[in-house]
């Protein structure tokens, strides 16, 4: 099933995505997904980032569950920081130191020679 955004609402200080689901027979499924704008600060998930979040909650429902409307947890948004933490750890010790000019020869230029 594709997931298709279709707009969000502001409630009580969440943001609810309303997404449809375009099933193979094209048939289409309103669904919902509430993120808590207070606990996305805490864990420092930006807001830009929260439609495609949401839809991984709904690419990682159970097919056979008849339910509509989800919520992105807390324990969903701690994983989601922690493993945005470890990627970033991992490019940090992957990136080169940079580069030092050798001392030898250094300011030789515009030097005088010494006799």
């Amino acid at each position: 099933m594709q997931f298709v955004l279709t707009g969000f609402t502001q409630d009580l200080g969440c943001r609810v995505f309303a997404f449809e689901g375009i099933a193979v027979d094209r048939m289409r499924t309103p669904f919902t997904v509430r993120a808590d704008l207070a606990l996305i600060r805490r864990y420092g998930i930006q807001i830009q980032e929260l439609p495609l979040l949401c839809r991984s909650v709904l690419e990682r429902r159970d097919e056979a569950s008849e339910a509509q409307a989800f919520t992105f947890t807390e324990e969903e948004m701690r994983t989601c920081a922690t493993a945005r933490a470890a990627a970033k750890d991992e490019a940090a010790h992957r990136r080169r130191p940079p580069r030092r000019p050798s001392p030898e020869g250094l300011g030789a230029a515009w030097r005088v020679p010494q006799p």
